[in-house]
């Protein structure tokens, strides 16, 4: 049944904008049929597999870095409020610096590189992530930890079976909002600074006023993005959390 609500939701948009497309010119909004078969050509030529492979590459080097920063700094930041103290204005700032400033200022000090364009991006994540895990370590729970002194757990040991535990939701959390965040900023990125990927691809587009391949790129990087979404981050988040079911 939800699988027949979301194909029945998605032929709704289809029809709806095919509604749209019949009452604007075609050059503003082409019809969804004309951005299937660009889409079918640049798959046949190659170069929206290309494109959308560079721009996943960005998408999880980034994802990976600003996870594991992030997360080792918000649980640090959990566990000892003086270093939470000294640093959470410089997280606050982080947090209000715009993303544009980030890419911009990377490129500028470290050229057009794939290391500057990768770093911009995570930058914009960590502090999201950095608070996320600041609460999870934050809401530990004491009698763990007691527990884990009481049978003599190894610090290893100790972050598997008893820290590990109570930040996975966090985790799971931080994770999704983190790929929802970054895969946007990602075309960004390639629009600014980066010869290739599905953000360079629409700034190119843009200039030729290609809607139909705009939308095209578009559609085909979201759908890939929905595939990772309830394939891959929905399960890991199930299993996160699954003992709270149980608890229940």
């Amino acid at each position: 049944m939800p699988a027949a609500t979301t194909l029945a939701s998605l032929l709704g948009l289809c029809l709806l904008w095919g509604l749209a497309a019949g009452m604007w010119p075609s050059r503003a909004l082409p019809p969804p049929l004309e951005v299937w078969r660009v889409l079918l050509k640049e798959a046949a030529s190659g170069d929206l597999g290309y494109h959308l492979a560079m721009t996943l590459w960005r998408v999880v080097a980034a994802y990976l870095v600003a996870m594991i920063v992030g997360s080792v700094i918000g649980v640090l930041l959990g566990r000892y409020w003086r270093a939470d103290s000294f640093f959470n204005p410089w997280l606050v700032l982080f947090l209000n610096l715009p993303a544009l400033v980030v890419i911009v200022l990377a490129y500028i000090w470290f050229g057009l590189t794939e290391a500057a364009a990768i770093g911009a991006v995570a930058i914009n994540k960590i502090p999201n992530v950095i608070v996320t895990m600041r609460e999870g370590a934050r809401a530990l729970d004491p009698r763990y930890a007691e527990m884990a002194t009481v049978y003599r757990l190894g610090p290893l040991d100790h972050v598997r079976h008893i820290l590990m535990p109570q930040l996975q939701p966090y985790f799971a959390a931080a994770s999704r909002s983190g790929i929802a965040l970054i895969w946007k900023i990602v075309l960004v990125v390639e629009l600014l600074g980066r010869s290739n990927g599905v953000g360079f691809q629409i700034y190119l587009y843009f200039q030729i006023f290609d809607v139909a391949a705009i939308l095209a790129y578009t559609l085909a990087f979201v759908a890939i993005m929905l595939l990772i979404e309830l394939f891959l981050v929905q399960p890991l988040e199930r299993h996160a959390t699954r003992w709270r079911s149980r608890s229940a």
